[in-house]
């Protein structure tokens, strides 16, 4: 019998069977990581989505008492260093962790993040923050790569289901502000803080019950460092750590950091750590000519991302404020808390992903190349921004109340571009992804999250210091732009895309 049959840590990395089929045509392993996903997208969605009103509402109300610039600021910082630490993430599983423990242990940092913001002080909210931001970066690029994993390189299958993949994710982000925002508004924002921490419990014991299921599951990393090398990691890691929390107290403590120095460097950060990590990446003697010739048309999926996830996240950030200051929350006489507004975008994706999912199926190799997907996605984003300059113009004050279906039709769109780019944008990155870099490119991925991010971190402080109108209006064309040039870059992205279709 050959090795590679009873080499377990062999089979333990190898996609399953092409015959694997149990989950709506796809390989059963994907049912555990979306599984795990649609619990991860509960408690960190379900938190975002109250995040922003907690941040802005008063003290003597269990909230912050930040004016509403700043606590969209801060909150987009909050993701900017969550997909800032994807970085390390994505090289932790590499060299040290491996995938399937990377994933295990930042599920365990998330729970006890949102388990730490269940208890009802200042301090204990930044630590949880803290926390999250770290458990996000293990698990977020590390999932996704375990994905890429349970299909061959010219298995149609893929792009299926990735969208299969992210319509798990988006139960969670439907099913999340319902709850954390039912018991924030009426219980405390700490409440719902604490429906996020049970929800990520259950995700990690689905986890580890299927994990049988899995490739990429063996105990050691696939680029594991030597030993004398790894040890020298470590040690550098929980140097370095304490080093930075020591001077970042030291700083803040002669009020030097203050938080909008603190967010400023976070944007300086996310602008430098893409350039640099393309930089080793395109210079590494492990990535072959070929591969590096792939990355070229990745800069251009890159920006993409930047350019529609910048829109995506003020979802969770601007629009929750205009929810909850100026649009209606009644449906049909139904009254519903501002943070449901949230839902109807995970609501629209889980809607939308299977059609997207069976139409990529049955098209097959007709498909729209990946490129394409993504431009009319960033284009769809655009409009959902540009689609709010109707309601919010012509009013003389800010008293004002829109009609409910002006945000769920915005974010209709912005669930349609969403599906559309972040599904085909995470499958081209694993098809793309130089094989030394494999975990560490998806992070590179999740970098465009980052970068956008640090920039809403500094756009949404002229929210309500210029007109709505002209804050949609703008942030939406900009998008459109880029969309429209990625569908001009369309024919030299076919050429340099392969294997990418």
């Amino acid at each position: 019998m050959s090795r590679i049959a009873t080499d377990p840590d062999n089979a333990a990395d190898q996609p399953p069977p092409g015959d694997d089929t149990a989950f709506f045509g796809q390989p059963r392993g994907l049912l555990t990581l979306s599984g795990l996903e649609v619990w991860e997208r509960f408690s960190f969605l379900g938190m975002q989505a109250i995040l922003v009103l907690f941040f802005a509402d008063t003290v003597a109300h269990g909230g912050m008492g930040m004016d509403p610039g700043t606590a969209a600021s801060v909150s987009a910082a909050y993701g900017t260093l969550v997909y800032l630490v994807s970085v390390a993430g994505g090289w932790l599983a590499d060299r040290i962790l491996g995938s399937y423990r990377a994933v295990l242990w930042g599920g365990i940092l998330i729970a006890c993040g949102h388990y730490s913001m269940a208890v009802p002080t200042a301090t204990m909210t930044w630590v949880g923050l803290g926390l999250i931001s770290a458990g996000t970066g293990l698990l977020k690029p590390n999932v996704a790569t375990m994905v890429g994993k349970l299909y061959r390189t010219d298995d149609e299958r893929r792009d299926a289901g990735f969208a299969l993949y992210y319509m798990g994710i988006n139960i969670g982000a439907f099913a999340g502000p319902l709850i954390t925002g039912w018991l924030g508004d009426h219980k405390g924002w700490h409440w719902g803080f604490s429906a996020a921490a049970v929800g990520m419990t259950f995700g990690l014991i689905q986890y580890v019950a299927g994990r049988r299921h899995l490739a990429g599951r063996k105990a050691t990393a696939e680029f594991r460092l030597p030993d004398d090398a790894l040890r020298r990691a470590v040690r550098t890691i929980v140097i370095g750590a304490v080093v930075v929390a020591a001077l970042a107290g030291l700083l803040a403590a002669v009020g030097w950091l203050t938080m909008d120095r603190f967010v400023d460097l976070l944007t300086i950060i996310s602008v430098i750590a893409p350039v640099v990590y393309f930089v080793v990446m395109f210079r590494s003697p492990r990535v072959t000519t070929e591969e590096r010739g792939r990355l070229k048309p990745y800069v251009v999926l890159f920006l993409a991302s930047v350019a529609f996830n910048f829109i995506l996240f003020q979802a969770y950030s601007t629009m929750m404020l205009l929810a909850s200051t100026n649009a209606r929350t009644e449906i049909f006489g139904f009254h519903f808390p501002a943070s449901w507004y949230a839902s109807a975008l995970g609501a629209f994706e889980v809607a939308l992903a299977p059609v997207v999912a069976a139409v990529w199926a049955r098209m097959g190799p007709r498909q729209p190349h990946a490129s394409n997907k993504i431009a009319i996605g960033v284009i769809l984003g655009g409009l959902s921004f540009v689609l709010m300059v109707l309601p919010t113009s012509g009013h003389s004050g800010d008293s004002y109340l829109m009609s409910a279906w002006w945000i769920v039709g915005s974010y209709l769109l912005l669930g349609l571009g969403d599906i559309l780019l972040e599904t085909s944008g995470m499958s081209a990155t694993t098809k793309l992804a130089p094989k030394a870099f494999a975990n560490q490119t998806m992070s590179l991925w999740f970098l465009s999250l980052a970068l956008a991010n640090g920039i809403q971190a500094q756009t949404v402080k002229l929210y309500g210091e210029v007109s709505n109108p002209a804050y949609f209006g703008v942030n939406g064309a900009i998008a459109i732009a880029v969309g429209v040039a990625v569908i001009a870059l369309a024919p030299w992205l076919r050429r340099t895309m392969h294997p990418v279709h």
